[in-house]
């Protein structure tokens, strides 16, 4: 079958390519504004990229096209082809749960934050133990270096993302996974662009518990209340908690910086992790996947020796530059929550180094505002943080940062003239660029120009 992806280039849609190519499909798609790593990776598959959009850009044998989400309203012109010419078409979520997931033992990963890093902790656990998992994780773990393979049966890690489906589609993507086993790392407001509030992503959570079978796994943090709150609606499944003291899975004697910890289970210690990530959001991962992996029949004390070969996610805090005493991270972080929790483990890590912060909100609910009176506190570890303000945003940064050590920049050529200045002045340094997008290759451009 020749299978026509839109939005390819997406971390979801990309991963599809991956595994219909290994399916045995015939895979084409297109996109725009496209940009590493997804760009890179299918480039490498030999997957075929028509940009940008058109009425005429998906090839005229094609059997089936999957529709994603983002930049794919009614209006593009790819869209109205597809139903104008009256082809078949399903969403990409549907499409893995029909075709791929019906007869797996799906382990899913979800919530706010961490989903990335612990699925792909959970994948590693069960191939370090010669399971060969299938997995489609939303970035590429380095110790796979591929986002997505179908493995072998039974085990498939997922993650399981509660943004919606596509246009014509507008359930959470999670649901259509149908999961055994189900991690809920935690659970704040996030995506604002398409839920009204909290509850309404709790509304989304709580049609999930409803679908876990009652001979599975619900894994969630001992102390999360918006997490509790979607268990006490109703929960046919058993649960088993993590967190750093009193719950089933417990970390102990935790260096400050979250590089080395005890893994205790129901009170006993099975191992310990020594491994090259920071910060007790990363230690918090660990404990929830290595709960995951015992399910699917992994003893704690093999996951803990894996964990320690564990070399982390491209864009989670990515080491991309290291000289001259300046290190430089690519780092995924989009939301208060998450710049806060990466930027204290560095700090633990490096001491009394200077830190620097550059962030580009992109994310829709950053660019709403949202959480703009708690950004001045999520920034607080950092030395100095740098500012992109964007053309479409719609909160006044100099309003609710000026109190904060920060520059407000409208233009990446000066933001990176500014960068460059602040490094020939502070070393040792360390800097963080954060950003969930593109950046208008920032990155690239900084490391080009030193």
């Amino acid at each position: 079958m020749h299978i026509h992806i839109l939005g390819i280039c997406g971390t979801l849609m990309g991963s599809i390519a991956l595994l219909a190519r290994e399916a045995g499909h015939r895979v084409s798609g297109t996109d725009q504004n496209v940009y590493p790593p997804m760009s890179t990776q299918l480039a490498d598959a030999g997957i075929q990229l028509i940009s940008p959009y058109s009425e005429d850009c998906i090839p005229t044998d094609t059997d089936l096209i999957i529709i994603g989400n983002a930049g794919l309203p009614r209006g593009n012109p790819a869209v109205e082809a597809v139903l104008n010419r009256r082809m078949p078409y399903i969403s990409g979520a549907q499409w893995l749960g029909q075709q791929l997931l019906s007869e797996r033992w799906v382990i899913a990963v979800s919530g706010t934050h961490g989903k990335t890093t612990t699925a792909s902790m959970i994948a590693w656990i069960l191939e370090y133990a010669g399971l060969k998992p299938g997995y489609l994780i939303g970035g590429i773990p380095s110790n796979f270096g591929k986002s997505a393979t179908l493995g072998n049966d039974p085990f498939f890690v997922i993650e399981a993302d509660e943004y919606d489906t596509s246009y014509f589609d507008r359930q959470s993507k999670f649901l259509h996974y149908r999961p055994q086993t189900l991690v809920i790392n935690n659970l704040e407001f996030d995506h604002a662009d398409i839920f009204e509030d909290l509850r309404a992503i709790q509304n989304q959570f709580h049609l999930l518990l409803r679908k876990i079978p009652g001979n599975g796994l619900i894994i969630h943090p001992r102390n999360d209340r918006h997490v509790q709150e979607v268990i006490d609606r109703g929960c046919w499944t058993p649960t088993q908690s993590f967190d750093l003291n009193n719950a089933d899975f417990c970390a102990t004697d935790v260096v400050s910086d979250g590089s080395e910890f005890n893994i205790s289970v129901s009170e006993k210690i099975e191992g310990r992790i020594a491994w090259s990530l920071t910060g007790i959001h990363n230690v918090q991962n660990a404990l929830a996947a290595i709960a995951a992996a015992r399910h699917a029949g992994v003893q704690p004390s093999v996951a803990c020796a894996a964990l320690c070969d564990f070399t982390g996610v491209k864009r989670r805090l990515e080491l991309i530059h290291s000289d001259d005493n300046l290190n430089i991270y690519d780092d995924f972080a989009h939301h208060p929550t998450a710049i806060q929790s990466t930027l204290t483990g560095l700090r633990a890590k490096i001491g009394s180094d200077t830190l620097l912060a550059v962030i580009e909100p992109a994310s829709h609910t950053m660019r709403l505002g949202i959480h703009a009176t708690t950004l001045a506190n999520a920034i607080s570890p950092a030395d100095h943080t740098m500012w992109f303000n964007p053309e479409n945003i719609n909160w006044d940064m100099r309003q609710h940062l000026s109190s904060t050590a920060s520059e407000i920049i409208n233009d990446t050529d000066v933001l990176l003239s500014r960068c460059n200045d602040y490094i020939d002045k502070h070393r040792p340094l360390h800097v963080v660029i954060m950003s969930n997008g593109g950046f208008n290759g920032f990155h690239e451009k900084l490391i080009a120009e030193l």
